[in-house]
């Protein structure tokens, strides 16, 4: 079974913080098998090139950066990465 790996890019603001429950509450919802991280060192999300945070990488691709969709929004998004 493949796990679906989720990172939440950004440095600890407010948004970055609304993105890590939104990714977290869809996936639960979904009942996806992922994991969730938190990615936080900014040297590490300079490696995916975002120019804004927060910004949501799904097996390594970034699927979006510089906003925080709503949970319906965000549901899509990760069903259409399966």
């Amino acid at each position: 079974i493949l796990i679906m790996i989720i990172k939440v890019l950004g440095t600890g603001c407010a948004r970055c913080k609304a993105l890590d429950r939104v990714t977290r509450k869809a996936v639960q919802e979904l009942g996806l098998n992922a994991t969730v991280e938190k990615v936080e060192d900014i040297q590490k999300i300079m490696e995916y090139a975002v120019m804004r945070t927060p910004a949501l990488v799904i097996d390594e691709k970034v699927a979006l950066s510089g906003q925080v969709p709503k949970l319906n929004e965000l549901k899509e998004l990760l069903t259409n990465n399966l």
